[in-house]
């Protein structure tokens, strides 16, 4: 998936190139240099300007990249609300989908007497307690004056 970002770039700046130049002016100098800093130079893209622009195969990086100079640079007070609307319901939904595939409340949920049993009789490893060597020491004394 990194792997398509210099093309995504690529891919971007050939599409800005048909924008209304007022709109790239939009945006900041240093966000196109960086664009044409980490573009990939061997991938060639070509826009057909006879082809509708809806149907133009791109990255789905290019597309991300180019909703988000839209959010930031191009759309309206009342655009950025609606984007901001849709972006925080759409982490909603994925939020949700989340809880119910990993429930948190279910996760350590026992499902029966005969679970429990099973987790009170299997084979837990036994803890180990490492005596300091100046315990021994005290102990060994202690067993010689019968303490």
């Amino acid at each position: 998936m990194k792997e398509n970002y210099p093309k995504a770039y690529t891919e971007v700046l050939e599409i800005l190139k048909y924008m209304p130049e007022n709109d790239v002016n939009k945006i900041p100098k240093k966000l196109l240099d960086t664009f044409e800093y980490k573009k990939d130079t061997n991938y060639k893209f070509i826009i057909d300007e006879n082809q509708d622009f809806s149907k133009l195969k791109i990255l789905d990086e290019t597309e991300a990249i180019m909703v988000n100079i839209f959010r930031d640079y191009w759309a309206s007070p009342e655009q950025k609300a609606k984007i901001k609307a849709k972006m925080q319901n759409d982490m909603k939904i994925i939020e949700e989908e989340k809880r119910a595939r990993y429930n948190p409340d279910k996760l350590f949920a026992m499902k029966s007497d005969k679970e429990i049993e099973k987790c009170n009789n299997s084979e837990l490893p036994i803890i180990v307690k490492k005596e300091h060597f100046y315990n021994k020491i005290i102990n060994a004394i202690k067993k010689i004056l019968h303490i």
